[in-house]
């Protein structure tokens, strides 16, 4: 499998990653799966209700697990939950599979996008802007650790920012 086949976009929640990922996947006829969707799925309830039961612990786990088994797939572009990047073998996964992407927002925009959400657990907080900060902090070097390309979401459309994308991917 050629490493350029599969786009694994990383970024905090917010980003854009399923929105970008989706057109994306459009505009290169490619399969589109969002991690975070894919866990929903198998296991029939939301991610709150995840971390409800099984706690942040038992999500990642989860998470693990399917991205484990996506990247083995071909012609693929891949949503990580924000997380995502926090265990080393996920980390090595993605960048050995496929092109990263890190959808870069600061957390005020992140808190814009994110604010009125009731399916982001980590947020549910008396400061959530406080806490996007913070995993702001923890994160980003992550993200970066893995990015080959890292593109700042700003304010612009996902439709724009897909095609900015596309751009750079197919740049020698």
């Amino acid at each position: 499998m050629n490493r350029l086949d599969n786009i694994y976009l990383v970024g905090q929640m917010g980003a854009g990653k399923t929105t970008v990922g989706r057109i994306l996947a459009r505009q290169l006829h490619k399969t589109f799966v969002d991690t975070d969707r894919e866990i929903e799925r198998r296991t029939g309830v939301a991610i709150p209700v995840i971390f409800e039961f099984e706690g942040e612990a038992g999500f990642r786990s989860r998470e693990a697990a399917v991205i484990e088994e996506f990247v083995k797939r071909e012609d693929l572009v891949l949503a990580t939950g924000g997380g995502a990047v926090l265990n080393p073998e996920n980390r090595a996964r993605l960048a050995a599979h496929g092109r990263v992407v890190y959808l870069h927002a600061q957390p005020g925009d992140l808190f814009q996008r994110t604010r009125r959400s009731k399916d982001r657990p980590l947020l549910q907080t008396e400061d959530p802007l406080a806490k996007l900060v913070e995993l702001y902090r923890l994160r980003d070097p992550l993200y970066r650790e893995i990015a080959d390309v890292v593109v700042d979401t700003g304010r612009q459309s996902a439709g724009r920012l897909a095609s900015q994308l596309i751009a750079l991917l197919r740049a020698p």
